[in-house]
């Protein structure tokens, strides 16, 4: 077994609750072949910094508004990636769309979390509550959640763990999103962040 951890970025937009998920799997021991060694968000007012911070993990903020371009945006999380000799990057909650000029640099080492069974409810418009409320709206009886490799189609990439929940009488889209981060999430991004880092690792089975 290697003694190398894979070491992870986790990019971030708000609260940070994916984020949290991460930092408690890996003081359980469900994330053991890597470590959060990073948190970059693109709102210097994310809740999520504070839980870094509160964990000893480095962050930094690339705030796209003081970014010329999109391209000086990316260049700056690329930078802050490499400085870091980081692995691979996980989409905890991050709210911009990369571009295939940066998907394309790190191929199969970014991992995004998206509140829904792919290919159902997905691609360009599809996040947040928007998500749980076209669920609802088209009468499914379940959704879930994906996680998946990201490339340059919004969650067009390889899937690697999916997790159903079923939806019940009187759900509302805020009640429905809650039930999917605690029943999937939670659960299957950090799964799926042991997964990746044994890869990278050299642990894989």
């Amino acid at each position: 077994m290697s003694l190398k951890k894979a070491r992870i970025a986790v990019l971030v937009s708000g609260g940070g609750t994916n984020l949290q998920a991460l930092i408690d799997a890996q003081k359980s021991g469900i994330i053991k072949s890597g470590g959060i060694c990073l948190v970059i968000s693109n709102n210097p007012g994310a809740y999520a910094l504070e839980r870094a911070k509160n964990n000893d993990i480095k962050t930094a903020v690339v705030n796209k508004k003081e970014c010329a371009s999109q391209q000086e945006f990316e260049d700056k999380i690329k930078a802050l990636i490499s400085e870091n000799d980081i692995d691979f990057i996980v989409l905890a909650g991050f709210m911009c769309i990369l571009s295939e000029s940066f998907t394309s640099c790190f191929p199969e080492r970014i991992i995004n979390v998206h509140p829904s069974l792919i290919p159902s409810f997905c691609g360009e418009g599809f996040y947040g509550l928007r998500v749980h409320k076209a669920a609802l709206d088209y009468g499914v009886k379940v959704t879930g959640a994906t996680v998946h490799y990201v490339n340059e189609i919004p969650d067009g990439g390889r899937i690697i763990l999916q997790k159903a929940v079923y939806i019940e009488d009187g759900d509302t889209p805020e009640i429905l999103q809650k039930r999917v981060m605690e029943q999937a999430e939670w659960k299957i991004l950090p799964e799926a962040c042991e997964l990746v880092s044994k890869i990278i690792t050299g642990d894989a089975e």
